[in-house]
C-alpha cells in the first residue's frame, strides 16, 4: 500500500464561533457556551474567553471566576447539529471517507480525492476555504500520512491554521513533543513516565519494546509505535458511538461512601463530551476498580435518556447501591459513562434535550 494522505479537520472554538456569527454584537467579545449554575461545565469557549484562561469542560463557577465580563450562553445542540452537517456536505465533495469524531472535527482521507486536486494539502486549504466562504466559520487543519500525526498537526497552528508534516519531516516534528500529546497519556501513565526520564517523545523513542511492554502492557506496544509517527488505523466513515465516559485513578484508595465528589465531577465531564455527539446515549454506567484490580460495572437505563447533566449524576450516585460489597472495600478508581446511543430521531426523549 502506498502512502496515505489523512487530513484532521477541527473547527475553531465551535459552538462559540457560531453563536459570534449568528450575532454580530458577540464578536470580538469573550463567549462562553455553558449552562448556568454551579453544577455546569463549559461546552465551549470563544478565543477571547480562552485567553482569561477558559476552557472546556471547566466548571462553569470557575470560568465566570477567571472571565467575570465572559457572555454565558445555554447551548443551542439543534443548530450546532445543523452547521455540523453543512460542513460534512463540504467533506463530501472531497471524499468519501470521512470518520466524524464529533460535531466539530473529523478524519477525512484524501489518498484518492474526488475533485482531481493534485496535494493534499491543496485539499485541506480548499475545504478550510469553502467553510469560510460558505458558513462565515474558520476550521483549522492537519495533514500527514496518519491520523495520528494529522491530529496532532491540526493543533499547531490553532486557530485558523494549517499545518503539514511531510513523509521526510516526521521526526523533526514529532521527537521534540512532550509524551503527554499522546492520545491516552493522562496523569497517571505521564507520572509513570517521567518517573523512567521519558519526558518526549524522543526519550520514550529511546526505549526497547520490551520495557515498554513490561511497564504499560498492551499500550506499551501502542506508546513504541506512536513515537515513531506509527499509526495503522485507517479512517472508517460514520462509525457509530459506542461509548462517552470519563475516569479517575485516585492517588490513595478510596471507600464507596467517599466517592461522590469524584462521580460528580466525571458525570459533568461525561455529559459535556456526549453533547458533542450527534446521537443520544440511553444507558447510564459506573465503573469502580478494586484495590485488587478487580473491575465491576453497574448500568441502568431509564425510561427515556437522560436529558440533563443532573440527571446522569443522580443516576451515577444511585448505581453506587447495587455495587454489593462490604462498605469497607476499598477502590482505586471510577469512572462515569454513557453507552447505547441512538440517532435523534429514535430517541423518545428529542424534545427535552433540545429546548
Amino acid at each position: 500500500m502506498g502512502t496515505r494522505k489523512i487530513i484532521h479537520v477541527d473547527m475553531d472554538a465551535f459552538y462559540a464561533s457560531v453563536e459570534q456569527r449568528d450575532d454580530p454584537q458577540l464578536r470580538g467579545k469573550p463567549v462562553i457556551v455553558a449552562w448556568r449554575g454551579n453544577r455546569s461545565v463549559v461546552c465551549a469557549a470563544s478565543y477571547e474567553a480562552r485567553s482569561f484562561g477558559v476552557h472546556s469542560a471547566m466548571p462553569a463557577v470557575r470560568a465566570e471566576r477567571l472571565c467575570p465580563a465572559a457572555i454565558f450562553l445555554a447551548p443551542d445542540f439543534t443548530r450546532y447539529r445543523a452547521v455540523s452537517h453543512g460542513v460534512r456536505e463540504i467533506f463530501k465533495r472531497h471524499t468519501d471517507l470521512i470518520e466524524p469524531l464529533s460535531l466539530d472535527e473529523a478524519y477525512l482521507d484524501v489518498t484518492e480525492n474526488k475533485t482531481g486536486l493534485p496535494t493534499a494539502t491543496l485539499v485541506a486549504r480548499t475545504i478550510r476555504e469553502q467553510i469560510r466562504q460558505e458558513l462565515n466559520l474558520t476550521a483549522s487543519a492537519g495533514v500527514a500520512t496518519s491520523k495520528f500525526l494529522a491530529k496532532l498537526a491540526s493543533d499547531w497552528r490553532k486557530p485558523d491554521g494549517l499545518f503539514v508534516v511531510q513523509p521526510d519531516g516526521i521526526d523533526a516534528f514529532l521527537l521534540p513533543l512532550p509524551v503527554e500529546r499522546l492520545p491516552g497519556v493522562g496523569k497517571v501513565t505521564g507520572e509513570k513516565l517521567e518517573k523512567r526520564g521519558i519526558q518526549t517523545l524522543g526519550d520514550l523513542r529511546g526505549i526497547e519494546l520490551r520495557a515498554l511492554e513490561a511497564d504499560f502492557g498492551s499500550y506499551g506496544v501502542r506508546l513504541y509505535d506512536l513515537s515513531r509517527g506509527v499509526d495503522r488505523s485507517e479512517v472508517v466513515p460514520d462509525r457509530p458511538t459506542q461509548s462517552v465516559s470519563a475516569e479517575d485513578t485516585f492517588e490513595k484508595d478510596v471507600l464507596l461512601i467517599e466517592m461522590e465528589p469524584m462521580i460528580r465531577k466525571l458525570a459533568e465531564h461525561t455529559w459535556a463530551a456526549s453533547r458533542k455527539e450527534s446521537r443520544i446515549a440511553r444507558t447510564v454506567v459506573l465503573k469502580l476498580k478494586t484495590s485488587d484490580f478487580k473491575i465491576l460495572t453497574r448500568s441502568h437505563t431509564p425510561g427515556s435518556p437522560p436529558s440533563s447533566c443532573e440527571e446522569v449524576t443522580n443516576i451515577a450516585l444511585s448505581l453506587r447501591e447495587r455495587v454489593g460489597l462490604s462498605p469497607q472495600q476499598r477502590f482505586r478508581l471510577v469512572g462515569v459513562g454513557l453507552i447505547n446511543f441512538d440517532d435523534p430521531e429514535d430517541a423518545s426523549a428529542q424534545p427535552a434535550l433540545f429546548e
